[in-house]
């Protein structure tokens, strides 16, 4: 079974260069440079941030349903990102690179399956976890930090 890893809307974000260090803090947003690569991985890019890049770190809700499962959590959002969609079945290196959990949830949203794999086996790892009974869809994350990563749709 083939794949679709996304990752977040270029325009959710769109607005943060414009609001003043006030602004950003009413809302506890931190704006920060990269001061190493990688090491800053980009939700919207999917690719770390360069040395010098300027991103933002803020709390997203990168699973807003009605279910004990909804989740938010910090995440790394580069300024001017623009988005990234992957080919199917293609892993982009921001995750190849790290060690990974996957998360699989069914239809109403419920978490039914995870996994940790390191993530040069996501190739691998995600058409295995999709195949299992009652899961419609998955989400990665940074397994160390535990920050969401991406989400990934089966192709049928």
């Amino acid at each position: 079974m083939t794949f679709q890893i996304t990752g977040l809307a270029a325009e959710t974000f769109a607005h943060l260069p414009s609001l003043t260090e006030a602004e950003l803090a009413v809302h506890n947003i931190q704006k920060i440079v990269a001061d190493v690569s990688p090491g800053f991985p980009c939700r919207v890019s999917l690719q770390d941030a360069a040395i010098g890049e300027t991103l933002y770190l803020l709390n997203h809700t990168y699973h807003d349903e009605a279910t004990p499962y909804r989740g938010s959590h910090a995440i790394f959002v580069r300024e001017g990102a623009a988005e990234y969609v992957p080919a199917k079945g293609e892993v982009p290196e921001v995750l190849a690179r790290r060690l990974i959990s996957i998360r699989g949830f069914n239809a109403a949203h419920d978490m039914v399956a995870a996994d940790v794999v390191k993530g040069a086996g996501l190739g691998a790892a995600i058409p295995s976890m999709l195949a299992s009974e009652g899961v419609a869809y998955l989400h990665l994350h940074n397994a160390k930090p535990g920050c969401f990563a991406a989400r990934v749709d089966p192709v049928r």
